[in-house]
Order: structure tokens, then sequence, then C-alpha cells
């Protein structure tokens, strides 16, 4: 389990294409502190085991198909920057909400506007995502727990979160143009809910 409070910027410097999924070579000398064999990251939201940590604030993940085509992790390059979180620890506060670190679709920025001191983003979302957010909720972008602000239908799905500076500078969120492509998780009690309403 996650928080979406990221905590480091990290940078994937290697890729190697497997048969059916790709090893991932992540710096995030933050997360690699004390991070072993078998932890969890998350990466841009999607939570990964770490398979090997090397001295020099390195580790590695391997990817499977499935996750490279329903997440935005299938177009990283070498020196693309990430969101990186370490699995959130049973003493500590839960700054964000409840993220599990899997991914329900992805996303579109549609459109950045600017002010004095934030930054509203807006989304667009498919449908079978968009029927889970609700304004003033929580919802997971590339990992990073923000509260939806807008919500709207015209001409797709889409919502609105605000970044505060602290989010625009120490997430890829802050930079990433319109046109980006971003992973999406909503909030698994909407998702709960939905299945119990079903099966009355």
């Amino acid at each position: 389990m996650f928080t979406g409070i990221v905590e480091e910027l990290g940078e994937v410097t290697g890729r190697e294409a497997l048969a059916d999924a790709a090893r991932l070579l992540i710096k995030g000398p933050v997360v690699t502190a004390d991070a072993r064999h078998g932890d969890s990251i998350a990466v841009n939201g999607v939570c990964l085991t770490v398979v090997d940590v090397l001295a020099d604030g390195q580790f590695s993940a391997d990817v499977m198909a499935e996750t490279l085509n329903r997440s935005n992790l299938g177009e990283l390059q070498l020196g693309s920057r990430v969101n990186l979180e370490r699995a959130a620890a049973v003493n500590s506060r839960l700054g964000g909400h409840i993220v599990q670190g899997h991914v329900d679709g992805t996303g579109k920025i549609v459109a950045r506007t600017p002010s004095e001191n934030w930054e509203v983003v807006r989304i667009e979302v498919p449908p079978a995502v968009a029927r889970y957010i609700v304004e003033k909720g929580s919802i997971t972008v590339d990992g990073i727990s923000l509260t939806v602000s807008g919500l709207g239908a015209e001409p797709r799905d889409w919502f609105e979160v605000s970044l505060i500076p602290t989010t625009r500078e120490l997430t890829t969120l802050g930079s990433a143009p319109v046109g980006t492509q971003v992973n999406l998780e909503v909030d698994v009690i909407a998702k709960y809910v939905e299945r119990l309403l079903s099966h009355k």
C-alpha cells in the first residue's frame, strides 16, 4: 500500500526488453536507501517489486507486458523522469489517501491553466474510469495523491486537479505538457461499493 505522497523524482537509467516483459533500471537514492530485494516501490503510481538494489542508488524491477500495455511505463525511455514512493509503513501518518499501486487506466492531459500560486490541470479520462471520480474526492495521477477540483463530460469525460507549487516542483506532473499520458488509480472504496451494490 502507498499514500500517493511522492518521495523523489527518479530517472530511468536502463531498459532491457524481455520476451513478454521489460526490466527497468531506475535511479532513486532516497527510495533505495533502505530497499531490499522483494520490496515494493511505486513508479509513476505502479507498484513494482525490487529485483536488485545497486550501490549507486539504483534498483531494477521487472514489468510484465500487461502492465506495460495498461500504463505509461511502456513509454518510458532512458532519461525519463518518474515519481517514486516506497510502500507505506504501518506506523507512519497517511499523508495522502489509500493507494494500491494498481492502475485502473490512463488519461491524457488536455489543458493546463497557470495562475500566480497554483496551476489547474485538466485530464481526459475513459468512461470506465470516469464513473468512479467525484468532485472533492481523491484520485492518483502518476502516483500522486490529488483532490478532484472539477468534473465535466464535454467533449469527453474529464476532471481537473489543482497543483500547489510543491507538487509542481517535486513531481513529473509539474512539467508534463499537454498530450502527456498519465496513469490513473481511482479510490478503491468506490470500486468496492459498486461491486457490493451490484450483488444484492
